[in-house]
């Protein structure tokens, strides 16, 4: 007689696969991204001067007040950068200016990927008329100098806001992006989930923003670090070059006022170059890491080298 097979035991707790099902894919990925060094130093630099940048304001306050009798005063210990020709402290006007920067290259780079996804997507999808249209569309923006351009709307209109200098430079950036996605949407398109989704009738909206760009999801959040990147260099070089007004604090406005003043001759006042150099290049180094581990991360091709 054959005995019946022995009840399945379960050891305590869920079993691995549920387990493994359990964990959050935000999670999953930053176990992977700490298990990469460069990915783990680029999320390090990253969240560092996200928290100096949003928190040292709070800490230090916003408005940085300055002495003109104390001007180009040597690093000290109350004042570990030195102050610069206005007499003002050069670490507070690190700490603040940096909110504005990070702040204007998360909205430009917002403003190109949506853009950029929405174009894309449904170019790619619909095809005919609408896509040739668009395509020359991003031909014409492409052609397009950013920094002629802005220097013209600069001459006319006052940018005396940083935002609508971001915004700016999110409408003139998503031509690339476009044209990628489109690329992406043409491939996808013809897979069996998307002609699935057509044979129920579930309209294009769902389909599109539904279907296919989730699928592109890890594509987009690649190309949003890569667009941040992009609009704070945009920024910082025009405010170096003087395109934008010289109003508030950032680090291209440090940068520009060193310049002009002459602060590299100095060597009480090199701080006042470098260390907005230095946190731009820190800023850049971290989301250039972050972006090559998210994407050998993401990509399958690439992790199963």
């Amino acid at each position: 007689m054959t005995g019946a097979p022995p009840p399945v035991t379960s050891a305590p707790g869920a079993p691995a696969p549920e387990r493994a099902a359990a964990v959050s894919p935000l999670r999953r990925l930053l176990s992977e991204l700490t298990r990469s060094r460069s990915g783990f130093v680029g999320l390090c630099l990253v969240v560092a001067i996200l928290l100096v940048s949003l928190l040292g304001p709070l800490v230090l306050g916003s408005q940085v007040v300055g002495d003109p009798m104390r001007a180009w005063e040597a690093p000290s210990g109350s004042h570990w950068l030195g102050l610069e020709g206005g007499g003002k402290d050069i670490l507070h006007l690190l700490v603040t200016g940096g909110t504005t920067v990070l702040m204007v290259g998360f909205l430009a780079a917002t403003i190109t990927t949506v853009i950029a996804v929405v174009i894309g997507s449904l170019a790619g999808y619909f095809g005919g008329r609408f896509d040739a249209l668009m395509l020359q569309l991003t031909d014409v923006v492409m052609t397009v100098p950013q920094i002629v351009l802005l220097a013209v709307v600069g001459a006319f209109y006052k940018l005396d806001s940083p935002m609508l200098l971001g915004v700016i430079i999110g409408i003139l950036s998503w031509p690339v992006l476009m044209r990628s996605i489109r690329a992406q949407v043409l491939s996808l398109k013809e897979r069996e989930f998307v002609e699935a989704a057509q044979l129920l009738d579930v309209g294009w909206v769902r389909i599109v923003f539904g279907e296919i760009v989730p699928n592109m999801a890890s594509y987009i959040l690649i190309n949003f670090i890569i667009a941040v990147t992009n609009a704070i260099y945009a920024m910082v070089g025009l405010y170096l070059l003087g395109l934008a007004p010289q109003k508030g604090s950032n680090w291209g406005i440090m940068i520009n006022d060193a310049w002009t003043k002459g602060a590299m001759f100095n060597p009480d006042a090199m701080a006042y170059i470098i260390a907005p150099v230095t946190m731009i290049v820190l800023l850049q180094l971290g989301l250039i890491l972050l972006t090559r581990t998210l994407e050998e991360i993401l990509n399958p091709r690439l992790r199963d080298r």
